[in-house]
């Protein structure tokens, strides 16, 4: 998409937190909010009361729905086909904003002529959701004067999840509801300082800042401060290299703080693909299923246990601070990263740090050169302008929100306010596509799997509580009561799932939380592990699996 597709390059949302409380609508989808984002849930439900609209898109009946003027109930991998036959009534009783169209957006026309077939009678045809309720879908987001998108991975995990964005961003462009306050289109950060991650250049195509690995003169700048030749190929994603470690042209692994066995899409193929390494090394804080496979484990420090910065999802730069001191062996990450680097050579990292004026501290036994948390940060700043402006004494407090590009900068709440980052945006004729793997006669049921209130990711923190493990001590999988009379299962009752890339045993939840033959399953539980069952097919742009929508079959236990 052009100009929009770099603005939303960094995943971060385009708006600030505090801002979703003097909004007018709000439009949730592929999100579980308040049990995966609860302090984002308080601040929509404060909007609610005052007096904001809320709509909920969910094929799930998630608790969220209770504070909302209209659930839209569609079916699991139909996201699309919704968004573009909302935009369809838009366009027929003339809500979209033609000012923002004609100063700041490309490729209207096209889009539009796009959207013709996308009725409300269609829309409800191939996602279920009925035409009257797109239709107020249309009216409450067109009509209002500051609306908010808001969504997950519920969006994303499909093998067109980055299509599915792009619609969420014709949505808000249609609109004008970009460049504003309290509006714009906001992904949920599913993990702590995952964008700050992210900013630092943990992707493969990019150098911190979201600098083209490809582009010649950003690549330039990088060599002379580094003072190494960079590649200059788009490296492989994370899902990527899961395929290459299977086929063996990926021999070795350094995981930070992740663990893909648990966490990715078909277990086994992961499973395989790790086992198939020469080395494996695993820097992580408790030893999860990944690091049970390693070659060399690496004990790290919490959040708790280090200095430095985190960057939550609204861009905001804060200031962490050791409270306490790990315990064992476990060293923070920048301490064992400092150690490998000077133990493989490269102390050439220091010149940018010195020619910034730091001196660069003399602190280990071997007496080998460290770099500490404030010099690596200001490093990033001397090649990142969003972050330029940042520094340890100014981060005291609150924090500031990137971009803020000089010492006297505010930071900022929201993005694009006069512009997008090469212009105008273009707008994306998206035509919808199937997901991977759909319901047959074997398997007749839709599988959709996510997170849970009182447990996190895949359980390495908080199945070592016990508060939590009290509540929340096993899987289950959801179930429609309908499906459920057919079948003669009934709640609590043992039944087997089953896809065509596993099976896990696990309690029926009946109830009326997902619709008739859709299945839902918490990822959070090694013993009965949702990602045993899941797709691994990849987004063909985004390289993400799918996660999200997989075809499965339901037994009962009878043994």
């Amino acid at each position: 998409m052009a100009g929009l597709a770099a603005a939303f390059g960094s995943g971060a949302m385009s708006n600030s937190v505090a801002e979703i409380e003097r909004t007018d609508a709000l439009f949730v989808i592929g999100s579980n909010t308040t049990e995966n984002h609860p302090v984002f849930a308080l601040r929509m439900k404060k909007a609610v009361r005052n007096g904001a609209k809320l709509i909920v898109a969910d094929p799930r009946k998630i608790p969220l729905v209770k504070f909302a003027h209209l659930w839209l109930r569609h079916k699991p991998g139909t996201d699309i086909a919704l968004i573009n036959s909302i935009m369809h009534v838009i366009l027929e009783e003339d809500l979209e904003d033609k000012d923002f169209i004609t100063e700041r957006t490309t490729d209207f026309e096209t889009f539009k002529k796009n959207l013709k077939s996308y009725t409300p009678e269609y829309g409800e045809k191939i996602t279920g959701v009925p035409r009257e309720d797109i239709i107020e879908a249309a009216r409450i987001y067109g009509t209002a004067k500051n609306a908010g998108i808001y969504y997950t991975m519920g969006i994303t995990q499909h093998s067109m999840g980055t299509n599915n964005v792009f619609s969420l961003a014709n949505l808000a462009m249609l609109t004008g509801n970009l460049g504003k306050e309290s509006a714009g289109v906001n992904p949920l950060r599913g993990q702590n300082n995952v964008q700050g991650c992210c900013d630092m250049g943990c992707s493969p195509n990019v150098f911190p800042g979201y600098q083209s690995v490809t582009d010649p003169e950003i690549r330039m700048k990088f060599e002379d401060v580094w003072g190494k030749s960079l590649p200059d190929k788009i490296g492989l994603t994370a899902t990527e290299m899961i395929h290459s470690m299977k086929d063996g042209s990926l021999k070795g692994m350094y995981v930070m703080g992740e663990n893909p066995v648990m966490s990715d899409p078909n277990t086994q193929h992961t499973l395989e693909a790790f086992q198939n390494l020469d080395f494996l090394v695993v820097q992580d804080i408790f030893l999860s299923e990944t690091a049970a496979l390693a070659d060399v484990v690496l004990p790290a420090a919490s959040f708790a246990e280090k200095d430095g910065t985190f960057t939550n999802s609204e861009r905001r730069v804060q200031l962490v601070r050791k409270a306490v001191s790990s315990p064992g062996q476990a060293k923070n990450d920048l301490w064992i990263i400092n150690n490998l680097m000077n133990r493989m050579g490269f102390n050439h990292v220091f010149e940018s740090i010195r020619a910034l004026g730091f001196k660069v501290p003399d602190e280990t036994r071997s007496n080998n050169n460290f770099i500490t948390p404030e010099q690596a940060f200001m490093e990033a700043g001397l090649l990142w302008q969003g972050i330029r402006g940042m520094t340890y004494q100014r981060l005291k407090g609150d924090g500031l929100q990137w971009p803020c590009p000089t010492q006297n900068h505010p930071g900022t709440p929201y993005l694009f306010k006069d512009t997008f980052p090469i212009g105008k945006a273009a707008f994306r004729s998206i035509v919808p596509t199937e997901s991977n793997e759909l319901p047959d006669n074997d398997y007749p049921f839709i599988l959709t799997t996510g997170r849970i209130l009182f447990q996190y990711h895949t359980g390495t923190m908080s199945r070592k509580s016990k508060a939590l493990e009290a509540v929340a001590p096993e899987s289950f999988v959801e179930l429609n009561e309908e499906d459920a009379v057919e079948m003669e299962i009934s709640d609590a009752e043992k039944v087997t799932v089953t896809s065509r890339r596993g099976s896990i045993t696990l309690k029926a939840k009946v109830g009326e939380r997902v619709g008739k033959g859709v299945l839902f399953i918490p990822f959070h539980y090694t013993e009965a592990s949702a990602n045993k069952l899941t797709n691994n097919a990849l987004d063909p742009i985004s390289k993400i699996a799918e996660a999200k929508v997989c075809a499965v079959k339901l037994e009962k236990v009878t043994r």
